[in-house]
């Protein structure tokens, strides 16, 4: 990290090394300076190093450096400048906007340079190769190098700023700007996602400002600007968020505008209040919500007719219309009927919840709130004098479909004035914060009401009634429609009906004999006969027997019931004085801990203010010395060469002690005296001047008189000779206009009739051109389908072929897997089988080893009587006879005929012993109790050799393990 004596000398480096291109180094040098804490203290040259390190953060697209650097620039002149901090923030959303700007000027220049290359070709070769390989045009692919990370920098320097200035009260213009511009963004280049999470953060930025109160510099809502700039910036959200579409932001965006409200308890201007009324009828009518939105056109109507007074009767009819439409366009029957607990409990809170945001009531009891419905919605337009204003075609409409009983001619009657209703609406002239109007929007709601009251109608006269007849008195639908209408009507209990397909016939009124329109046809009924009767036979008046008895009974409930009524108000208004007192009590809590704050703020200030001007004092002081300094010293010289000049002495001498004071004394002692000399020859100069500047005026002024009068006769001599030439030309151009107009008046007809030629051609070639136009568009429409078609054709083939690929590979997998698990388990039982045959050869050869052990050991005993029992002198090769009952080695029986041989023993694998002996079958004599190997001691323990299905047979002979006895008589 390298220092720097003086901030001037980090910027020189910086530019050094940016004329050498190397502007990360210059920009890590002005960062290392700004976050240093030896720069703590605001200075000018501060602000022009801020100035180059935003370029640079820009150049190079560092937005952490950016965010870093304003942080660390805020803590130094937050206090004493914050109007730089001001400007450097300007200065970097700037640049950052002309950046982005100049991305996109240069991308659609690129776009347009290579649209231009070939103008036969569609296509480039290199571009088709491009977007066949990576699946994106040009243009995207432009946008993508070029605008998109500019764009993405320019969001986040948007983002950067908003942070920095969230709760700075003195800066709150410049924040409001910013999301202004940020909104703007958004708009312009349709980003809804940054604008969702743009509002959010302004959102959570309001959220913390509430949370902690007892910031520093916490801007303060309760101020009138403040205020105002919070909610304008939220009318700004409201406006961009109905313009991209983006409903549900919409309506976060009035419930923010709403409890700002509420948490300031104060109301907006009605002109703020008109735009927020008709967004609202937007965002309602978008979300089928028609009840809502026929109430916040009605808040609307009642803010333009009291407060806009340039409302012109036209617009007033209009928004009139557009009220009485939307109300009548409400369902007429309740959409909660038959609907459980918990969801009348939720209809119930956002009928509260609506009421709130529709009605803006900050103080409004719940006891005391209205259920909004449609009964006192058009009740409420009556006696308000909205329907009185509206026209003539909508009071028409709505005294047929409200009023009426024609059950027959009904639709009839509306079908025609819902035709010339939606021809009303447009533009409002006198009223520019509402949206255009057009009347025709209402028309499917208001059909689909005449049918409901048709039917209802109907079902109070017929109780049977075809469905052709029903189709033919409804013109607006499709019986289908109809049908679909009268379901959700019978399931919300408005009319009682059923249909028969079968018969084609509507069935009415099929619920009990005591229906409700029975009833009401009787209730009807019997106060006709009551009236005709009160009419012939009026009622004579008879005292009341209760009177007689009380006769002051009337009085004593009339008082009764006024004391009661005294008694509520005066609890009404205990309670309102209890609230008064309440809010009262929190409002000076407040504002004593504001004041409070605000003490302790002005402290800090005086206290920072008292320190800067106390090192300005003492820096001032020091200037002032060295100046003074400076300026006696210039004088003593000055002064020497003047006294050398003139031949004087010197003015200092020897030996006396040369200070400031006495330098300063003697300097402004001999300026003194030059000044007073100056000034006597100056007086003696001015005299002399102001007697000869006399002297030549005196004798002026008799000549410049006469030049004067001789002039006055030349300039009336020109004046009139002007005049008269004047006259002479105008009547001169009368005359010529006169005969101009003479000798054009002959051409009138001629160029009439040129014009209507040249109108008519045009407007034919006009009419070409148009009908060209459409063709071409049809064609290149024809030829997008086309393109679409093979496209999803060639998706689906490779969609298709990609299935079948991998329904082919999970087959072979499937198959390679079975065919795994079959060889696993041949193997398995091979290898069992194998087990269980080594196991039984094992067995074996343990019992011959026992058998041999056994023939041994009685060999040793018994050796010395069968050798003197042989006899004497036998034959080479002969072989004795057995004995009866033992034991014959193998080499005695083996005589010289080959039938008395013994049949070799044969071992389980059917092998003989047919091998000869060994040639060292000495070692293996009868003396011996050493054995030959086997093939368990030469495989190992295992007793299997390498090849387990195929064993040979023993190494010695046919598997038997027999013991080797020496061949010669023991007697030799």
């Amino acid at each position: 990290m390298s220092t720097f004596a003086k901030p001037e000398n980090a910027l020189k480096r910086a530019e050094e090394l940016i004329n050498v291109g190397q502007k990360q180094d210059a920009l890590q040098a002005l960062h290392d300076l700004i976050t240093s804490k030896r720069y703590r203290a605001w200075q000018k040259p501060l602000e022009r190093i801020m100035f180059k390190y935003v370029e640079l953060c820009v150049d190079l697209r560092r937005g952490r450096f950016a965010k870093d650097g304003l942080i660390q620039y805020r803590i130094v002149c937050q206090q004493v400048n914050v109007t730089s901090l001001e400007e450097v923030i300007k200065h970097f959303m700037h640049l950052s906007t002309e950046k982005a700007e100049q991305a996109r000027s240069q991308a659609q220049a690129l776009e347009e340079a290579l649209d231009v290359d070939d103008l036969e070709a569609d296509k480039r070769p290199e571009d088709l190769m491009l977007s066949y390989v990576s699946g994106e045009k040009g243009k995207e692919r432009s946008d993508r190098e070029l605008v998109t990370p500019w764009f993405k920098f320019l969001w986040e320097t948007y983002r950067t700023v908003l942070e920095i200035l969230r709760n700075n009260s003195k800066l709150e213009a410049l924040y409001a700007m910013t999301a202004h511009r940020a909104f703007q963004f958004c708009k312009q280049y349709k980003r809804t996602t940054e604008f969702r999470r743009l509002c959010e953060i302004i959102r959570n930025h309001l959220a913390n400002l509430n949370k902690y109160r007892d910031q520093r510099d916490r801007p303060d809502l309760t101020a009138p600007e403040s205020l105002q700039l919070y909610l304008d910036t939220r009318f700004e959200q409201l406006k961009v968020a109905t313009e991209l579409e983006l409903w549900q932001e919409a309506f976060r965006s009035i419930e923010d505008i709403h409890g700002l409200m509420c948490m300031v308890k104060k109301t907006p201007k009605a002109s703020l209040m008109v735009v927020y009324y008709a967004k609202l009828t937007e965002i309602f009518w978008i979300s089928s919500s028609h009840l809502y939105h026929a109430y916040a056109w009605l808040k609307l109507f009642t803010l333009q007719k009291s407060f806009n007074k340039n409302l012109s009767q036209k617009d007033l009819q209009i928004i009139a219309s557009s009220v009485v439409l939307a109300a009548l366009a409400v369902a007429p029957y309740d959409h909660t009927q038959g609907a459980s607990h918990m969801e009348l409990e939720n209809e119930k809170e956002r009928n509260m919840r609506m009421a709130n945001l529709i009605g803006f009531n900050l103080d409004l009891k719940p006891e005391s709130r209205e259920v909004l419905s449609r009964s006192s919605l058009l009740s409420e337009l009556v006696s308000k004098g909205v329907m009185s204003c509206a026209t003539q075609e909508v009071k028409d409409l709505y005294h047929l479909l409200e009023h009426e009983f024609l059950p027959l001619d009904l639709t009839a009657k509306v079908q025609p004035l819902l035709s010339k209703i939606s021809k009303l609406g447009g533009k409002l002239t006198s009223a520019s914060s509402v949206p255009e109007v057009h009347l025709s929007q209402y028309i499917p709601a208001l059909e689909k009401l005449a049918t409901l009251r048709l039917l209802q109608q109907v079902s109070q006269v017929y109780q049977t009634m075809k469905i052709e007849s029903l189709s033919q008195m409804i013109p607006f639908f499709d019986f289908s429609a109809v049908e679909k209408i009268s379901v959700d009507a019978v399931k919300h209990n408005f009319i009682a009906m059923k249909l028969d397909h079968m018969k084609h016939v509507v069935l009415f009124d099929t619920q009990d004999l005591e229906s409700d329109g029975l009833r009401d046809h009787l209730t009807v009924f019997a106060e006709s006969l009551n009236k005709a009767r009160a009419m012939i036979y009026p009622p004579t008046k008879k005292s009341s027997k209760l009177g007689e008895i009380l006769p002051g009974l009337g009085e004593i409930v009339d008082k009764e019931h006024k004391r009661l009524l005294a008694r509520k108000s005066i609890i009404e208004k205990r309670k309102e004085e209890q609230e008064r007192q309440l809010l009262e009590m929190e409002r000076e809590e407040e504002s004593r801990r504001l004041k409070q704050q605000k003490i302790t703020e002005e402290a800090e200030q005086k206290r920072l203010a008292a320190e800067y001007e106390q090192r300005n004092k003492q820096r001032i002081l020091r200037e002032i010395e060295e100046r003074e300094l400076e300026e006696a010293q210039a004088l003593l010289e000055e002064h020497e060469k003047r006294s050398k000049r003139k031949g004087g002495k010197k003015p200092i001498l020897e030996g006396e002690k040369v200070t400031k004071q006495i330098l300063m004394e003697r300097a402004l002692s001999e300026q003194l005296r030059e000044r007073q000399e100056m000034e006597k020859k100056l007086q003696k100069l001015v005299k002399t001047m102001d007697y000869l500047e006399r002297a030549k005026r005196e004798e002026a002024a008799p000549l410049i008189e006469a030049a004067f009068q001789q002039r006055l006769v030349e300039e009336k001599a020109l004046h009139e000779h002007e005049q008269q030439q004047e006259i002479e030309l105008s009547r001169q151009r009368h005359d010529g206009d006169l005969r101009e107009k003479n000798r054009l008046s002959r051409m009138l007809e001629n160029k009439i009739i040129f014009e209507e030629r040249v109108k008519s051609r045009r407007e034919s070639e006009f009419n070409q051109r148009r009908a060209e136009r459409e063709e071409r568009i049809n064609q290149i429409v024809q030829a997008r389908k086309q393109e679409r078609e093979a496209l999803r054709k060639k998706i689906f083939f490779v969609r298709s072929e990609e299935e079948r690929l991998k329904r082919l590979r999970e087959e072979e997998e499937a198959r390679k897997h079975e065919e795994d698990e079959r060889r696993r388990k041949e193997e398995a039982e091979h290898k069992a089988k194998l087990d269980k045959i080594a196991e039984k050869q094992r067995q074996r050869e343990r019992e011959l080893e026992e058998k041999e052990r056994i023939r041994r050991e009685a060999l040793l005993v018994d050796g010395p009587s069968r050798s003197s029992e042989l006899p004497a002198g036998p034959e080479p090769g002969a072989a004795a006879a057995p004995a009866a009952g033992k034991y014959v080695p193998r080499f005695r029986r083996g005589g010289t005929e080959g039938s008395a041989q013994a049949p070799p023993e044969t071992d389980r694998w059917g092998g003989g012993s047919g091998r000869p002996a060994p040639p060292d079958s000495d070692k293996w004599s009868s003396g011996s109790a050493r054995q030959p190997p086997s093939d368990t001691d030469r495989w190992g323990s295992g007793g299997s050799r390498p090849d387990d299905r195929n064993p040979p047979s023993d190494r010695w002979g046919g598997g038997s393990k027999s013991t080797w006895s020496s061949s010669r008589p023991r007697g030799r």
